[in-house]
């Protein structure tokens, strides 16, 4: 039997209640836009085999699945529970940084004429820059998950709209550095692509390190929290710092690969003649 406290919040909710709808309209506006837009240029593919080729229906139901997930996670009763469940508010944010920004990155069709020099594409080879995308994710991170930084958002109540978006957003430009979806403004090699996926995992992984270590609660708003599904405060925070390293696993182990494959291509242009290309 559920058991309701002050305001009538249910303290074990079912995931349908989790994912009943709530509208947060500047959210829900620019992702209609986004969606909207992508699914206008995809239908215009369709004229011609080449386009065609260029974007295949993979790609296009990959951005539709990141769509979707990216609205179910921003527009439910889920994001209004913040205070109630620091595990429920890092899945949801795991969800925004982990799953919602490669399937939408997978989703742009292949061969997107840009120019590096000018216009779009001088805009987009600043962005993707791999040490901006990683200090922009590091500071994402590191900043508001030190207790200060986490204190200070859930008391002005920027966590449940701002901070998503900015895990959403950094998160964006570190997963297209890694998938390069647009080669013609992001020329790096697959063995730095592996390196920069390394490097933009661990302070993910450290943050949740000391979550899952830590003896006590670090953040002051869920000291004396009553918490949904009868955690504690400390199990709560525990639970956290699983779910944002299980969360981290999938890139790390693309790094890896791309590591994998970097090394066997210097292995194969060992005792290659200048000039020729590896056998």
């Amino acid at each position: 039997m559920s058991a309701p406290v002050s305001g009538g919040v249910d303290l074990n909710p079912t995931l349908a209640d989790l994912l009943i709808v709530h509208v947060q309209p500047t959210l829900l506006i620019l992702t209609l836009l986004v969606g909207a837009w992508y699914a206008w240029r995809f239908v215009q593919s369709r004229h011609t085999p080449e386009d065609r080729a260029r974007w295949p229906l993979w790609r296009a139901a990959l951005f539709a699945l990141g769509w979707v997930v990216l609205l179910l996670t921003t527009q439910s009763r889920a994001a209004t529970l913040t205070q109630g469940s620091m595990a429920l508010y890092m899945t949801r944010l795991m969800l925004l940084a982990e799953i919602v920004p490669p399937l939408l990155v997978l989703g742009v069709p292949r061969g997107v004429a840009l120019d590096p020099r000018r216009g779009a594409g001088r805009v987009l080879n600043t962005l993707l820059d791999p040490w901006l995308a990683l200090a922009v994710w590091t500071a994402v991170i590191v900043f508001w998950n030190i207790p200060a930084g986490f204190n200070a958002s859930v008391v002005a109540n920027t966590a449940a709209t701002l901070l998503p978006g900015l895990y959403l957003l950094s998160s964006v430009l570190v997963w297209a550095v890694i998938l390069r979806p647009l080669p013609a403004v992001q020329p790096a090699t697959i063995g730095s692509r592996g390196w920069f996926g390394l490097l933009a995992a661990l302070p993910m992984m450290a943050v949740a390190s000391v979550w899952l270590y830590t003896p006590r609660v670090l953040y002051q708003p869920f000291v004396n929290a009553l918490c949904l599904w009868n955690l504690t405060p400390l199990q709560n925070q525990q639970l956290s710092g699983w779910i944002m390293m299980l969360a981290g696993l999938p890139a790390l182990a693309l790094a890896f690969i791309q590591l994998f494959q970097w090394l066997v291509g210097l292995t194969e242009q060992q005792g290659v003649p200048p000039g020729q290309p590896p056998a």
